[in-house]
């Protein structure tokens, strides 16, 4: 097998710096007017809706989208005749002044992908379906066999990559988690390495034939699979000598709040480690929706770049990650840091949601069911959903009324020593009042720490009554608070910690972007036994409430509600994807911890959908079919039975609950 696959010893050197923003500097790819990678700035593309052999229709949206901030625009090209028909597009746009360069998505056809290189500016080719096999069988490939079929793959992708040479066409090969060739899945199986040598197995070939105007991407709609695998893409282009720029995105990440979060945790935590060149946002929205997002999150990036004032040679890319030294957890794997826990804090238990509230009408119990926790008046009780907050920070304000039993409540040091009843109260500590503190409560002890000042004297006290507040000052301190849980684990020190970040000047979007990004890449690296948002007072206590778990959710670090795995539509699509989300949502999100994927077609089908439980999938007009896993339940059903079908399929796996009333 040493000729297939490559013994790699991975040492976690897939970025410049695990302590300090730092971006990694990749080839530059021109693609039409506007070159990718390199010194040029972080990119953003989506992707046309419209049936692409509608001209006029494509033509409008494409332009609704560049106007929305897109710099590029993909166009799927099912067959021959869209893609010949992509050069009427192009001429449209061009015609009305628009000369954003155009990209066509391939799938299954390599005569569709021959025809459009020669029409526009780029071609995605995804590589588990370009001349592979996908069928879902477990087949057993030899080492002749294997060999073989790449030898046959070669010659079939060799016509495309001449011609992209010979136009000066760019190519990204587009790796997605769910539809991985059998081929691939039978030595490497549904995991990241898969997703990287489908690619670098196409990479390869590329350069073989003396092609590098490539991008690269490794999407999933799972963010752990997504982030691991880009990460360990670029640690093996290195190795090999390669450093082709990335296109990010969390596939099929859904609609609304729950989609912008899910793209904002995957998304997010590549560009902090300095990763990404491009970006697109999958949302089950129309795509001029999907730019504003992309744009807000490599802002914060490309200001930072900016403040470095990097200087470089465009033509010059020299970037080679070290391995890290004393590197105490895998980037590549998730596991979640070792703890002790401390009343249900850490340890096994799922990560907590702590919430502040002084700004709060502590004399009125009903802004709690903004947390979670429905107060009813008649009973004089509590009504908890799957949403609840474990904690609220009160300061030095004390409340009138009393709070739900399992709601711990934090004071500041010197208010909880004036407590006359100390029940389910417990002090916030700065580090020099823990350091200097006669009286600690005996259960619960928490201790606000710096990440850029913390003193290991302090840490070295820490004991089973600790939790850490971990805060930053840093606008972009993510690594900063990494640095601290791997100084944690150095010394064997198994203290609980929640991770906080404060916000300020800033609106409901970039609060939910950003606390995303900066908490969902610790999380993803298995730090943070909780979260804690501090966020303007004009921003509503609910969103914070429903960002951190959110937050949990797309991290998949706690599951409080129904996953909806749905794609963003394209011209493949057999329905209208928006309105059916929406309504197989209001039908089923009482299911806490299923996963159910939407897809428009069969492209986005069983593949793209590996991770759910189950899926509802365009398979003709008026027809779906429904699937369990990867497994087709029931084929073809008419469009107006098929949710009542699929929610019958739910009940028989003992997996239905009735709404509460």
């Amino acid at each position: 097998m040493q000729d297939i696959i490559k013994p790699y010893q991975l040492e976690g050197g897939y970025c410049n710096s695990l302590t300090q923003y730092s971006r990694f500097l990749t080839r530059e790819v021109k693609i039409g007017n506007i070159p990718m990678g390199g010194l040029n700035p972080i990119r953003i593309q989506s992707m046309t809706t419209t049936d692409t052999m509608n001209t006029l229709a494509t033509v409008e949206q494409t332009i609704r989208m560049v106007e929305s901030g897109c710099e590029y625009v993909r166009i799927t090209a099912p067959s021959i005749k869209e893609a010949e028909n992509l050069a009427n597009i192009k001429r449209e746009l061009h015609a009305r002044g628009y000369d954003v360069p155009l990209i066509a998505d391939i799938h299954f056809t390599p005569n569709a992908a021959e025809s459009a290189a020669r029409i526009v500016e780029k071609v995605r080719v995804n590589p588990g379906n370009y001349a592979d096999k996908k069928k879902f069988e477990s087949l057993a490939y030899t080492t002749d066999a294997y060999q073989a079929e790449l030898e046959r793959i070669y010659k079939k992708f060799t016509p495309l990559v001449k011609i992209c040479k010979e136009y000066g066409t760019a190519m990204r090969i587009g790796t997605n988690h769910g539809s991985l060739s059998d081929r691939i899945m039978s030595h490497y199986g549904d995991t990241p390495r898969g997703m990287v040598e489908s690619a670098m197995e196409f990479i390869r070939m590329c350069e073989d034939l003396n092609y590098y105007n490539l991008c690269i991407s490794m999407k999933a709609s799972n963010t752990q699979v997504m982030v691991q695998a880009y990460r360990l893409l670029v640690e093996m282009m290195v190795k090999e000598g390669m450093n082709y720029p990335l296109h990010l995105g969390v596939t099929e990440a859904g609609d609304g709040e729950d989609g912008r979060i899910k793209s904002a945790v995957g998304i997010g935590t590549l560009l902090a480690d300095g990763l990404g060149d491009t970006i697109r946002v999958s949302l089950t929205e129309d795509p001029e929706f999907e730019a504003p997002v992309a744009r807000a999150l490599a802002d914060r990036y490309e200001r930072k770049a900016q403040s470095e004032k990097l200087e470089a040679e465009s033509t010059v890319i020299v970037c080679h990650p070290e391995p890290i030294e004393g590197l105490t957890y895998s980037p590549y794997q998730y596991t979640r840091r070792i703890t002790t826990p401390v009343q249900q804090i850490g340890g096994h238990f799922h990560p907590v949601v702590l919430i502040d509230v002084t700004k709060q009408n502590l004399k009125d119990p009903y802004f709690l069911s903004a947390l979670g926790y429905n107060y009813s008046a008649g009973l004089d009780k509590y009504n908890l959903s799957d949403q609840a907050c474990d904690l609220v920070y009160l300061g030095d304000e004390l409340p009138s009324f009393s709070f739900p039993g399992n709601l711990k409540q934090l004071y500041n040091y010197h208010t909880w020593l004036n407590l006359k009843d100390k029940h389910n109260c417990y002090p916030l500590l700065s580090e020099e009042e823990f350091n200097n503190a006669v009286q600690k409560d005996e259960l619960l002890n928490f201790v606000s720490i710096n990440a850029e000042q913390f003193r290991n004297s302090t840490i070295q006290q820490f004991n089973n009554t600790t939790v850490v507040i971990l805060e930053t000052a840093q606008n972009l301190g993510m690594q900063q608070q990494r640095a601290f849980f791997v100084a944690l684990q150095q010394q064997n020190i198994q203290v609980p910690v929640i991770i906080r970040r404060t916000y300020n000047n800033v609106d409901a979007d970039q609060l939910m972007l950003y606390a995303a990004s900066d908490l969902g890449a610790l999380l993803t690296d298995g730090f943070g036994d909780g979260v804690w948002i501090h966020a303007p007072e004009a921003i509503n206590l609910s969103l914070v409430n429903s960002t951190s778990f959110g937050i949990l959710q797309a991290t998949r670090t706690r599951i409080s509600k129904t996953e909806y795995i749905s794609c963003p539509s394209c011209g493949r699509t057999l329905f209208d994807l928006q309105e059916t989300t929406q309504y197989i949502r209001s039908k089923t999100d009482h299911l806490k911890g299923i996963k159910i994927a939407i897809m428009g077609c069969i492209v986005n089908g069983p593949g793209e959908m590996a991770d759910a439980d189950y899926g509802y999938v365009g398979t003709g007009p008026g027809k779906i079919t429904l699937y369990r896993g990867k497994e087709v339940v029931k084929k073809n059903v008419n469009t107006p039975s098929a949710l009542d079908e699929l929610i019958e399929i739910i009940r028989e796996d003992g997996n239905w609950v009735e709404t509460k009333l």
